[in-house]
């Protein structure tokens, strides 16, 4: 069995950054919710490490979280981030009192001793900038740990106690704000925890084509939702070169998609991975479901289900199918463990075709579940898929529909379609595509009075987004140059004929 580290979930929004950094050093790790563990779960699992998360919780209440029965007899490393430090204290017989002092953003942290942790990476008498997030303090560490590391608000911000290898930080490792925190993980899972460190995307995919053949058997058929975008192509292609014309794509056309999208889709699928497709047209019936429909919860609500429906027919017309693929990733599994009882506050309720495995009686295929976006692209590049399907900027299910807010309208989708496609056009030739996470246009529900050439107008305004992102959690807007934008500007007002005004947004409250 792959080398793997167990994750405990205290209820941290960027719990899953721990895991793709332990990722990253080629350790497998899973993340799993405190108040779904016990001892018999924790040996079950067969972790050779233990990371205790962060938390919104104050150690001080007596109904706050508490680590899971055995962590700390069972014999493996331990290493406590923020609130999993804390707890770690606690439990062990120190002491963490409530603070005036407390620490959000920014800090440093003067090293005070050396340890396994800090191995190869800090060194005694070095100030190292991290990230502090905690209201609470330790106030008296367990017998047996020793302060290898202090800050203005925390007197214990790094502890260790190299003979039973359990370790607490104060600071989140898990950040970009913390530059070493990766090393620091690595450190631990390597060093610290032996783990080999030999989990590769060529394993992962040999042990995932090997899974669903044992799953699906000898002569079952899949049928798979593709809706065109990294996750779903991937699935499918991993899917196929498992069991080849036994599975069968069907791609639902809501006509909602980018400029190009869908033709480039349906050639790559049928011409150049051979890949049995089903592409149904079924932009009449959607569009005519939303014309004169504003508010954008009830749009989803109507794409989703129209989806179900036409998928269902489609599907019912191959005979034999029993499985249904879905390219499910970890962050949807984990959002989904959380909103079914797990600490972390839920983001979204997970359905990828919601409803449809109960509704047919299929079992579901989900080669994907354990992944994170960057290893599905990376697992699509071990298939050899084109880059310029893997590396594709995320696109949302309900399309464009939610890049028009407001009522939608075929011509309202033909004008974000091109006004889109150039936006993308010179990010491409700038060569700034792979430097941006997600970069599309919108079309805003206003409309103002411009002079072109000698005549007044009375147009749409578009308005343009680029953001860039490490985790899809947190984002910053591109900084383009302004000739850039001017030059993106002139082009749009130019050849798309229904717009006279083009912005672009720099406030980063949401990712979408």
């Amino acid at each position: 069995m792959t080398d793997r580290i167990l994750i405990v979930d205290f209820g941290s929004q960027v719990t899953q950054l721990i895991a793709r950094r332990v990722r990253e050093a080629g350790v497998y790790s899973e993340i799993h919710p405190y108040n779904q563990l016990d001892r018999a779960k924790i040996e079950a699992f067969g972790p050779k490490g233990i990371i205790l998360s962060g938390g919104p919780a104050s150690v001080t209440e007596v109904t706050s979280p508490r680590a899971p029965e055995g962590t700390f007899e069972i014999g493996l490393p331990v290493l406590g981030i923020c609130y999993g430090e804390q707890t770690m204290c606690q439990e062990l017989g120190g002491e963490v009192v409530n603070s005036d002092h407390q620490e959000f953003g920014r800090a440093f942290v003067d090293v005070t001793g050396d340890c396994r942790l800090f191995e190869g990476v800090w060194k005694q008498g070095d100030r190292e900038q991290v990230w502090m997030s905690h209201g609470d303090r330790i106030e008296r560490i367990p017998e047996g740990f020793r302060v290898v590391g202090t800050s203005d608000g925390a007197p214990y911000a790094a502890i260790a106690d190299d003979a039973r290898r359990f370790y607490g930080v104060q600071f989140h490792l898990e950040v970009v704000h913390t530059p070493h925190g990766a090393k620091l993980l690595g450190n631990f899972a390597r060093k610290i925890c032996g783990c080999a460190g030999d989990w590769t995307m060529a394993a992962f995919k040999d042990q995932a084509i090997a899974r669903i053949r044992e799953q699906v058997g000898a002569d079952g058929k899949v049928i798979c939702g593709l809706s065109g975008g990294v996750d779903s192509s991937v699935a499918a292609v991993l899917i196929h070169e498992a069991i080849g014309d036994r599975l069968t794509c069907i791609l639902v056309d809501h006509g909602l998609m980018r400029q190009g999208e869908t033709e480039q889709v349906v050639s790559l699928f049928r011409d150049h991975y051979n890949i049995p497709l089903i592409h149904r047209d079924a932009s009449g019936m959607f569009l005519g479901q939303l014309e004169d429909v504003d508010d954008p919860e009830r749009k989803r609500k109507i794409i989703g289900g129209l989806f179900i429906d036409v998928f269902e027919e489609e599907a019912s017309k191959i005979g034999g199918a029993r499985f249904l693929a879905q390219g499910t990733l970890y962050p949807d599994v984990i959002e989904s463990v959380s909103a079914i009882g797990g600490p972390s506050v839920t983001i979204k309720s997970h359905h990828n075709v919601g409803g449809l495995p109960e509704r047919m009686n299929l079992q579901l295929v989900e080669p994907l579940r354990e992944l994170f976006k960057d290893e599905v692209r990376a697992l699509g590049r071990e298939l050899g898929m084109a880059e310029a399907l893997v590396g594709r900027h995320p696109f949302p299910g309900p399309g464009l529909a939610i890049r028009i807010p407001g009522a939608v309208t075929r011509d309202k989708l033909d004008i974000l379609r091109r006004a889109d496609a150039i936006f993308r056009e010179e990010i491409e030739s700038a060569g700034l595509y792979d430097a941006i996470w997600q970069a599309f246009a919108v079309l805003l529900p206003v409309r103002t009075v411009g002079v072109m050439g000698d005549a007044r107008t009375y147009d749409h305004v578009c308005a343009l987004r680029a953001v860039t992102s490490t985790d899809g959690m947190t984002a910053d807007s591109y900084p383009f140059d302004h000739a850039f934008l001017a030059h993106v500007g002139t082009r749009i007002i130019n050849e798309v004929r229904g717009v006279n005004r083009v912005v672009y947004e720099i406030s980063m409250n949401s990712i979408s």
